[in-house]
């Protein structure tokens, strides 16, 4: 059963925002991510960037420990990979800020779209949100060049899993396992977060709307990158270990 959410206190002054960044095997974009990340300001916030590298094997530790010297960056480093979504929860375990977000450095997202999304959160409107990649009208997420068959695959799989996601849990979502998912500290507040790979989306969603924090979409840019270029997501591994996350984390005891 969903509960209704505790009333949240206003935001400080001058809010702190920690930006969490898993790292594994991203080479090409990594150093571009960053300089992006740790260039970027937000009128009235302090941002805090807690970087979680698991031990790549193309070199990015090297790129990332650059940025060890930079006072808003605090750097993890793992001994092994163990997919994104322990390395997220490694960095949220750390994280001071008064409100959380999820980046990738892959560059298939849009920094610009920071303010954007922190406005409901500082407007007091809501707790939780949510970057739809369809930019308010695109109904295909994912386009590859020479990776046509990939990208249907792809973009049905969404539509049956938002659809699953939607229906049991009263929600009209277009978009609910976008990287960028932002929401208050407190929202985590008594919840035991356990999924490792991708499932890690489906796990937060879940438990934060069935902890009454219903996610309002705003429209991001999005530019996905293809298999050829890096993608992780395997058509077969995962889409079985969604359909468990969901049947666990719908129904189990929060």
């Amino acid at each position: 059963m969903s509960v209704r959410p505790a009333l949240l206190p206003p935001l400080p002054a001058r809010p702190r925002l920690s930006v969490v960044v898993p790292v594994f095997n991203e080479r090409a974009t990594v150093r571009a991510a960053l300089d992006a990340i740790t260039a970027k300001r937000i009128k009235g916030w302090d941002l805090e960037i807690i970087i979680v590298e698991s031990n790549s094997t193309d070199g990015s530790r090297a790129i990332v420990l650059d940025y060890e010297p930079l006072p808003q960056v605090r750097i993890v480093l793992e001994e092994q990979p163990r997919g994104k979504g322990h390395a997220v929860r490694n960095a949220l375990a750390l994280a001071t800020g008064d409100v959380l977000l999820i980046q990738d450095a892959d560059l298939e997202y849009d920094l610009a779209d920071y303010e954007a999304l922190l406005a409901p959160i500082q407007a007091g409107t809501h707790h939780f949100v949510l970057g739809s990649r369809h930019g308010g009208t695109r109904w295909l997420i994912r386009k590859f060049d020479q990776q046509f068959i990939q990208a249907f695959i792809l973009n049905a799989g969404h539509w049956f899993f938002t659809g699953l996601i939607d229906v049991s849990l009263g929600l009209t979502l277009r978009d609910p396992f976008t990287m960028y998912k932002v929401f208050r500290r407190e929202c985590l507040a008594g919840l035991k977060l356990e999924s490792n790979r991708f499932d890690f989306d489906w796990e937060l969603l879940i438990k934060l709307v069935r902890r009454g924090h219903r996610p309002v979409e705003i429209p991001v840019t999005y530019r996905s990158r293809s298999f050829k270029e890096g993608k992780k997501v395997s058509l077969f591994r995962d889409p079985p270990g969604w359909l468990r996350a969901w049947a666990k984390y719908r129904f189990q005891r929060l």
